[in-house]
């Protein structure tokens, strides 16, 4: 994670913003855009909206976007908006997995900053190309790992940085979805279609659409580096190329175990990304469904509830909560928060000024982490769960 600072972002310019995927009938770039504006952080004033011109064009006007600035493709895009005084900043890539490491290759080249669905990338191989790249470029690279935005996330995160959990021991980490219960790729359900398509999803399924989610949060909260891990994939619906549930058993470096859970077959589960750490002086658990809750308990002690802004709370989560306590902040403030975060370190590489470390956001680091994280899985699958060092 880069860990820079905040600042007084009220007076800053907004970032001009350019898009690439995210047209009609996509989930994910609306997303996006309504993070970018939550804020008032960025404007979208160009975009490559869609593998065809014409639907590109169709999406840009859609959108409100000048014809001008509307592309037929990410090159064409980075290469006239790098040209233009007022050209993008900054662009955000929210196409399916196998175009991210070309796109971003693209804008990188040219300094312009890359606003990165995840994972990184469809394989390891150009997981670490784009690294490499990014190393080398002026331009900075954050991965929309949207729920290490939540304010209870940093809280638990500040809470087992500040040792109220002592040394961690035990990880339980799942994220399951009901979704994909049934093959909803045979009918042409857009989502389904490329996520369960290996040549644009990559080698894993449910291990690199929510996996990588679940592995990232347990990663950020606890500070831990995985050493290890020991996997059992399936893929449960008939015909279905790719994994739909997984487990997982986690090593640590410092020591600490963990499990981590992923399914997109578990009916009666809708998006339930959960968390629960141990430590010798305490536990944690965070469930993203109730967001606004942290619970801890600490050993011999009752069970506590720490709410967003209210009282326990502490600075890392008030920071990035923008309402009082008692009124819900959720989803789309947390997925603010790294675009808010973003802007931050954008505007202070643009002045040349540094920020201080308050300001987290996901980094092409984290990004090769999960890829890494999901090519482990299928291979220590394909051995009968053999472990398998990261």
């Amino acid at each position: 994670m880069a860990i820079e600072g905040k600042q007084d972002d009220a007076r800053e310019p907004r970032i001009r913003l350019g898009m690439v995927g995210g047209g009609s009938g996509a989930f994910i770039g609306a997303v996006h855009r309504m993070a970018a504006r939550l804020d008032d952080q960025f404007e979208l004033v160009a975009g490559a909206l869609s593998s065809t011109p014409e639907k590109a064009l169709a999406s840009g006007r859609e959108l409100g976007l000048d014809a001008s600035r509307t592309y037929g493709s990410y090159k064409d895009m980075a290469i006239r908006e790098a040209r233009l005084k007022d050209g993008i900043e900054a662009v955000s890539i929210v196409t399916p997995n196998h175009v991210h490491y070309e796109a971003a290759r693209e804008f990188l080249k040219r300094g312009i900053h890359v606003i990165c669905d995840k994972p990184l990338t469809s394989n390891l191989a150009d997981a670490k190309k784009l690294k490499k790249l990014a190393d080398e470029s002026d331009a900075l690279f954050i991965l929309t790992h949207n729920y290490t935005g939540y304010p209870m996330v940093r809280q638990a995160r500040e809470m087992i940085a500040n040792g109220d959990l002592g040394k961690i021991r035990v990880v339980q980490v799942e994220y399951a979805q009901d979704w994909l219960t049934e093959a909803a790729e045979q009918t042409g359900a857009k989502q389904a279609v490329w996520r369960t398509d290996p040549a644009q999803s990559g080698a894993g399924g449910s291990t690199g659409d929510i996996g990588t989610h679940a592995y990232n949060l347990a990663s950020f909260v606890t500070g831990l580096t995985l050493e290890s891990l020991a996997a059992d994939l399936d893929s449960f619906v008939p015909g279905r190329r790719l994994d739909d549930n997984a487990h997982v058993m986690l090593r640590f470096a410092e020591g600490a175990k963990g499990m981590l859970w992923c399914s997109q077959v578990a009916p009666g589960n809708e998006n339930g990304l959960k968390l629960r750490v141990y430590g010798e002086k305490g536990g944690l658990e965070w469930s993203q469904e109730n967001p606004n809750y942290l619970w801890f308990t600490p050993f011999g002690d009752q069970k506590r509830l720490i709410t967003r802004n209210g009282a326990g709370a502490g600075a890392a989560a008030g920071r990035v909560s923008r309402i009082p306590s008692g009124h819900p902040e959720g989803y789309l403030e947390a997925f603010a928060t790294i675009y808010t975060e973003a802007a931050r370190a954008i505007h202070a590489k643009k002045k040349g000024t540094k920020l201080d470390k308050a300001v987290i956001y996901p980094t092409v680091d984290d990004g090769v982490k999960g890829v890494a994280f999901v090519e482990a899985c299928v291979a220590s699958s394909k051995r009968n769960g053999a472990w398998v060092k990261l």
